[in-house]
């Protein structure tokens, strides 16, 4: 069986507060994107896991087998399974690539073990083995908050493209949010006005609340970052933003002219780069 694992990104994400256990309060607008990851599983004599990138892991510390185990722990099934991972979503990117990856085995696992898993249990399942793997799971444009366990889906139709663009070095969620707890000031986006201007398909609204708490933390320690949205802002898109601690930035245009043109002009600079649009409705 295989399943496709859809990344995401951020088009309003507000650090709220830090919390006694180290995590942080979020409130975040997430929406899956047309870019993905493919996992195959078949039952086999014992769990194994190959991919097509060599210096990622094969055992625990990769989240699809950390997936497997945690409902094989919940769910007490016997079932072993060979696993292969076509990895597409670059790593400490902002993109979730990690996330989408294990909530794929979660809906897999679903399905060929007939755990007749309701959504609360996929979320409760999800939670054990990562902040960002609930959305994945449900893989629907939501407001999303806490430490990414509180998720309200809601319906949009997005009428614009999305070009991302991810520089060489990524970012370290941890230090980005180590970062942010140093700052003074911390920008508080609209989330709540960014997720009504989805609702209401008002373009010029998501375009004006663009904004994340942690891009200019993210920033200093990627200096390249601001580069790459000082370069897509030139091309002329609407709206330029960093995914979640990032690296990877994002532009919004409702040209497919600009986005072709911005698209191969930044591949040709040596970004990583894919056009891409928002999946308005689950495709899980």
């Amino acid at each position: 069986m295989k399943e496709r694992a859809y990344a995401k990104i951020n088009l309003c994400l507000d650090v709220v507060k830090g919390r006694k256990d180290g995590y942080h309060d979020l409130r975040m607008i997430m929406v899956p994107i047309d870019f993905y990851d493919v996992l195959e599983m078949t039952r086999a004599e014992e769990t194994s896991l190959r991919l097509n990138r060599s210096y990622l892991p094969v055992d625990e510390k990769n989240t699809v087998i950390k997936a497997i185990s945690v409902l094989r722990d919940m769910y007490h099934f016997d079932s072993e399974y060979a696993c292969v991972l076509e990895k597409h979503i670059p790593t400490q990117a902002g993109l979730a690539g990690g996330s989408a990856d294990a909530a794929a085995a979660i809906r897999m696992l679903n399905r060929m073990e007939h755990l007749h898993m309701t959504r609360n249990d996929m979320v409760k399942a999800a939670r054990s083995v990562g902040s960002d793997v609930p959305f994945c799971v449900l893989n629907q444009p939501a407001l999303v908050e806490g430490t990414g366990e509180v998720i309200e889906p809601f319906v949009c139709h997005p009428d614009f493209h999305v070009l991302l663009v991810k520089p060489k070095r990524g970012v370290s969620t941890a230090l980005a949010f180590q970062k942010f707890d140093e700052l003074e000031t911390p920008v508080h986006p609209d989330v709540d006005g960014m997720r009504q201007a989805l609702i209401e398909g008002d373009y010029a609204g998501v375009v004006r609340r663009l904004a994340n708490s942690l891009e200019d933390v993210s920033m200093d320690l990627v200096p390249e970052i601001k580069k790459v949205k000082q370069e897509l802002t030139d091309f002329g898109f609407d709206g330029v933003l960093m995914s979640g601690s990032g690296s990877t930035v994002f532009g919004i245009t409702q040209s497919r002219r600009l986005l072709n043109d911005a698209c191969d002009t930044m591949r040709q600079r040596g970004y990583f780069t894919r056009m891409t649009r928002i999946l308005a409705r689950s495709a899980v």
